[in-house]
């Protein structure tokens, strides 16, 4: 089944109980968990989450779409816990994108024995504060980027969400995620980061320095036209992408439990 967004589920600043998200989930068996990049949609990777619905059940929560117009990264744990919970999931495999592997690492981080194995894409690494914003926020980057969809699925967040991404956008630029890259690291949970052979948003020595303090395999990604990937990969090349993630063999694309899972 393939949920309709939920736009308006969200929470207020204070902090509240969980609640389950809707959002992308198509297919049956060991559940793969995409979290997007920022102020994207669940539908933004509906190409990638279909190819992958062969293999396994695919969730693609709203990250950014939060009630009460307001947005922190604790209440979207409590609210991925929740989901989890509501959909039967004993454990997950993670796979974030770019902002969104900022929250997986943060979620694995609390919560080490929901989670099966970790995979981060161009992800929010070890650079934080300025360092990011120089490399995130060039704008000639962003314009990059915008794919149509993407472009669209991102003017939307901003239109409807305006207070919810300026304080994710804010979580994300103040973060110092060394600990909890030690605390990941110290679980034994599998890892695996992927890098775009050209990103245009962050640096591979980033990415290389994140695989290395998380004990995590580290691949470069590239395509098959001789023309580099760039930071956008994960949902603008969907073929790609799933080759991939079954390169890593994955438990979730192999029907192993944890403890039978590659380290």
């Amino acid at each position: 089944m393939c949920a309709n967004l939920d736009h308006d589920r969200g929470v207020s600043p204070a902090s509240k109980p969980g609640r389950p998200l809707s959002g992308v989930d198509v297919g049956m068996g060991p559940p793969i968990v995409l979290m997007q990049g920022f102020a994207l949609q669940p539908r933004t990777y509906l190409d990638l989450a279909m190819r992958l619905a062969e293999q396994c059940r695919v969730v693609v929560p709203p990250l950014f779409a939060l009630p009460g117009g307001s947005w922190s990264a604790d209440q979207v744990l409590d609210d991925l816990e929740a989901t989890f919970d509501h959909l039967g999931f004993d454990q997950v495999t993670m796979v974030g994108h770019s902002f969104g592997g900022g929250l997986e690492l943060h979620y694995a981080a609390r919560h080490p024995g929901r989670v099966r194995e970790l995979v981060f894409v161009d992800t929010l690494a070890m650079s934080h504060e300025w360092s990011l914003a120089a490399e995130a926020l060039h704008p000639m980057h962003l314009l990059w980027m915008a794919t149509r969809r993407a472009a669209v699925d991102f003017t939307a967040s901003v239109l409807s969400h305006p207070r919810s991404l300026a304080q994710a956008g804010w979580w994300g630029f103040r973060s110092d995620r060394r600990q909890e890259v030690a605390a990941v690291a110290a679980t034994g949970i599998p890892c695996h980061v992927l890098w775009a052979e050209r990103d245009s948003l962050l640096t591979r020595s980033d990415g290389a320095s994140f695989a290395a303090d998380l004990g995590a395999t580290f691949t470069v990604v590239r395509g098959h036209d001789r023309r580099p990937v760039d930071h956008d990969w994960l949902y603008r090349h969907p073929s790609l992408a799933l080759e991939e993630l079954e390169r890593l063999g994955l438990s979730a694309l192999s029907g192993q439990s944890r403890s039978d899972a590659p380290r």
